[in-house]
Formats: C-alpha cells, structure tokens, sequence
C-alpha cells in the first residue's frame, strides 16, 4: 500500500515534459560522450529547415572566403567557444516535451565546474519525419537568440 501510494504522489509531483526519451537521445548525442559541432556537414542528416539553410551558407562562406571566419563560429548547442568536455558531461541534464511529431528538448548544464555565467540553458526544437527526430532549430534561453534567426552574409552571393 505505501509504495502504491508513494508511486501516486511521484506522478502528481513529477511533471510528465521532465523524463528523457527519443528526441532526447536527438539531442544528447551532441553533447555527451563528446561535444560535436552542430554545423559540422557529416551531421547535417541530423536536422532539417530552417537550420539547414544557415548551415548551407556557413558551408558557402567557409569555402567562399577561406582566410575569414564563417558565420558559426561558436557550437550552437552550448552557447559558447570554450568549454570542459568533462562537466558538460557531467552536468548535463534533459526535458523533453512531445506534441505528436514535434518536441521541445531543454538541456541545461554547465561549462565550467566554477562560475555562475558558465550555466547554459538551451531549448532544441524537433520534428519526427520518417520515424526519425531531426533538430528543426536550437535557441538559447540563457543568451536569448535563435539559431534560425542568426543571418549569414558571408555565404550569400552579392546583389
């Protein structure tokens, strides 16, 4: 009896978004066992519009003009350049919330193991197509940018 009764009070308590599932696994796999780059071409099957149209012009751009920095030169998904693959690890934590095909991952971890600006709070939004989710969009709730919002000149042709 007490342990039905204490399964009750953990699922009233427990909010149903906060439990990892298959767009989590989306997403853990840029972060933990290793950090990769998001914009790097060998993981682009991995998203879908509107992020890869930016990710098309960061490819532009770093072929077009060599010697300069392309438009991402930061990993989207930490909100940073620097970073301890350790305690990104380490403190990595996420939530997902499903609506049908489309989900909400929010992974908040750290950077550092010291400092309170090192905490990062990212939101990835995905979609299911073909039984498979794919990040449609990655924002930072601790910066308060979004991916697909950030322009790209340096890829496009001048007018």
């Amino acid at each position: 009896m007490r342990l039905t009764v204490l399964a009750a009070a953990l699922s009233i308590a427990a909010p149903a978004a906060a439990f990892a599932g298959p767009a989590s696994n989306a997403v853990k796999f840029f972060y933990v066992p290793e950090v990769k780059f998001e914009a790097d071409a060998k993981y682009r099957d991995r998203f879908t519009e509107p992020v890869t149209k930016l990710f098309d012009l960061n490819d532009q751009a770093a072929k077009n003009l060599p010697d300069e920095v392309p438009c991402i030169d930061f990993a989207p998904g930490l909100d940073a350049q620097d970073y301890d693959e350790k305690t990104v690890a380490k403190t990595l934590k996420l939530a997902e919330m499903l609506d049908g095909d489309s989900a909400e991952v929010t992974a908040t971890f750290s950077l550092f193991p010291e400092g309170d600006d090192s905490k990062r709070e990212m939101v990835w939004s995905l979609r299911k197509i073909d039984g498979q989710w794919k990040i449609a969009d990655i924002t930072s709730k601790t910066s308060g940018w979004t991916l697909s919002a950030l322009e790209c000149l340096a890829g496009q042709a001048p007018e």
